[in-house]
């Protein structure tokens, strides 16, 4: 499926206020700026949105990619309403005004050209020649580079004088379909000029044929848009344009204007182009034709690793009981019943047996030690401590963290202090609800699971 430029443009023109409104979602005024609730990190303005918690943002098509899970061309075809062009059964003609210049018999002017004076290796260059996307032009004996379509129908045209300086693309040209090699692999890499596409091949010619190459003509948008739509296969692009300030520039605008999803890496040549390194090959002694490697100027969004425990990793513990088998040390027990059941009553039994070493029924026996006792419903003059009394309890023993000041919840640093700094061994929570802080909901497992 294939969108062109305007209709791109046109698709980041989109308002993204109303189009969140007509899926339905929800956003809260914040000023000049809308919050969405779905990610309240998140606000959009206009055309614009911006992450705040991850300091990114961009425009519609982005959007769409990043929180909707569409594809580049499904993102547009959402903003604009509009379906791609697509190339109907039968190869399509290429352009009427478009004509590739008459053929030469022979390349041999050519084929000097590329492997003398640009010292293109013999097989790069016959391999280019045989496919017919290099031959030689008859009148002037140009070299001339065919672009083809998918269908492989020639689309485009470029003439390069094989003396001198000329340079010209056929009248009719479309630039979308640049001179390029379509390969299977996942990977694209990308040149200003087929010269330069040529000497990277030379250069790195391991198994090259597995992967895609193009070049751009320069450094404009257009065929390398339309080779990322025609070959959604393509994960990883090579930006790899001349050492120099238009190549650098070119890279930074190349990197916006890409779809997400791409991994992006910039290879520098070690002189201005690849054709210089390819010609001053000899010089270099060990090899390293990269100047520099800058990786991920674009990078997929990476997935959270769930964190996994291996059963197998897990060390088999022994569970040590208070009351085997009602309540074991080192866990939550809750006392749950009806209210008026005794559930207080038992639970300060429960302390006073722990505190003076009595056994409750069925009980092992334990050394006494010390219990903390928070409750929210007695008094502990007139309630708590004569019922302590009444069950023979340590007073000693049982201690209360003094709630005068600051009450307390289970996130309150003070338990873990009184438990380390009193050596106690159990803590009761008179009812355990009252300790939950006031912005728990009880009904939600996740917020009282401790």
């Amino acid at each position: 499926m294939y969108y062109t430029q305007e209709q791109i443009d046109h698709a980041n023109q989109a308002d993204l206020v109303s189009f969140l409104q007509s899926q339905g979602e929800q956003l809260t005024r914040a000023g000049n700026e809308y919050r969405w609730k779905r990610h309240d990190s998140l606000t959009v303005r206009g055309n614009k949105w911006y992450r705040h918690s991850q300091s990114k943002g961009g425009g519609p098509v982005d959007f769409l990619m990043e929180f909707f899970g569409k594809s580049f061309t499904e993102a547009v075809e959402l903003l604009t309403g509009e379906k791609g062009a697509a190339p109907p059964p039968d190869s399509p003609a290429p352009l009427s005004d478009f004509r590739l210049p008459p053929r030469s018999p022979t390349a041999e002017q050519v084929k000097r050209y590329l492997t003398e004076t640009r010292r293109i290796d013999e097989d790069v260059t016959g391999f280019f020649i045989s496919s017919g996307d290099i031959y030689e032009e008859a009148a002037h004996h140009n070299a001339v580079f065919v672009g083809r379509d998918e269908s492989g129908i020639p689309r485009y045209a470029h003439q390069r004088g094989t003396a001198g300086s000329f340079r010209l693309d056929v009248k009719g040209s479309d630039k979308a379909f640049n001179f390029c090699y379509r390969g299977e692999g996942e990977r694209l890499f990308v040149f200003e000029a087929p010269i330069d596409l040529l000497s990277f091949l030379c250069l790195f010619k391991k198994e090259w044929q597995k992967q895609s190459y193009l070049a751009l003509g320069g450094v404009g948008e257009k065929a390398l848009l339309r080779f990322l739509s025609d070959r959604p296969n393509i994960k990883t692009v090579y930006l790899c344009l001349d050492s120099d300030q238009a190549g650098n520039d070119a890279c930074s605008r190349l990197v916006e204007l890409m779809p997400e999803g791409l991994t992006v890496h910039r290879l520098i040549p070690l002189f201005k182009d690849w054709n210089e390194v390819q010609t001053r090959r000899g010089e270099i002694a060990d090899g390293k034709y990269i100047r520099e490697a800058i990786y991920g100027l674009k990078e997929p969004p990476q997935e959270e690793t769930v964190e996994i425990i291996r059963m197998s990793e897990v060390d088999t513990q022994t569970v040590e009981w208070l009351w085997e088998p009602y309540i074991p040390f080192g866990k939550v027990t809750i006392v749950q019943g009806n209210p008026g059941e005794g559930k207080t009553t038992f639970a300060l039994r429960l302390a006073a047996a722990c505190t003076t070493g009595r056994e409750l029924p069925n009980m092992k026996p334990l050394p006494p030690f010390n219990v903390i006792y928070q409750t929210a419903e007695d008094g502990l003059g007139d309630t708590v401590k004569p019922r302590l009394m009444e069950a023979e309890a340590d007073l000693d023993r049982v201690l209360v963290i003094d709630e005068a000041k600051r009450e307390l919840t289970l996130s309150d640093e003070r338990i873990e202090k009184a438990i380390t700094q009193n050596g106690a061994r159990l803590i009761i929570l008179d009812p355990i609800q009252a300790y939950m802080g006031e912005k728990t909901d009880m009904n939600r497992a996740n917020e009282v699971r401790p």
